[in-house]
């Protein structure tokens, strides 16, 4: 079974989507649309276990008391795709890499484009941190949620970083 839940965040409203087996979308606002196969907001939602661990972890998250997220993941994407999706997560905290630098890191060096591509399907994003992925000049380049969310999250991030 597949629920959702409404999260209000600084960087707007976000639909948490989780099976049983864990979180497996993560929408900005505008990408939010009926087509998760949710059964919607609902005290079963409220009740789900990734749903309220995803909720406080995120809450956590942008209030600057968490730097990881150890959500349980349920993604649905080819071998690449999982592959892209996993190397994110061990870029650290207020850290970014490049395309190239994800791309060696899962072994494909070559693979710059698709690897772009891969961070655009990211079911997760902010707990599969592709926002901190950014172009090998330093340029902040695509965001599924647009590029000024992406510098929010940074900055977010970078802030946090200088208060410790």
């Amino acid at each position: 079974m597949t629920l959702a839940k409404q999260l209000d965040s600084p960087i707007g409203r976000l639909r948490l989507v989780a099976t049983d087996q864990g979180l497996s979308h993560l929408l900005f606002d505008q990408q939010a649309g009926d087509d998760m196969g949710s059964d919607g907001d609902s005290a079963e939602a409220d009740n789900h276990p990734v749903l309220a661990a995803a909720t406080a972890q995120l809450e956590e998250y942008f209030a600057g008391q968490r730097q990881e997220f150890d959500i349980p993941l349920d993604l649905s994407g080819t071998e690449f795709q999982q592959a892209a999706w996993s190397a994110l997560a061990e870029v650290p905290f207020g850290e970014t890499r490049s395309y190239r630098q994800q791309a060696e890191a899962i072994g494909r060096p070559r693979a710059v484009r698709a690897i772009g591509a891969a961070n655009g399907r990211n079911p997760v994003p902010i707990v599969l941190p592709c926002h901190r992925i950014v172009g090998s000049d330093g340029s902040l380049t695509g965001y599924g949620g647009g590029l000024p969310i992406k510098e929010f999250l940074l900055d977010h991030e970078q802030a946090q970083l200088h208060k410790h």
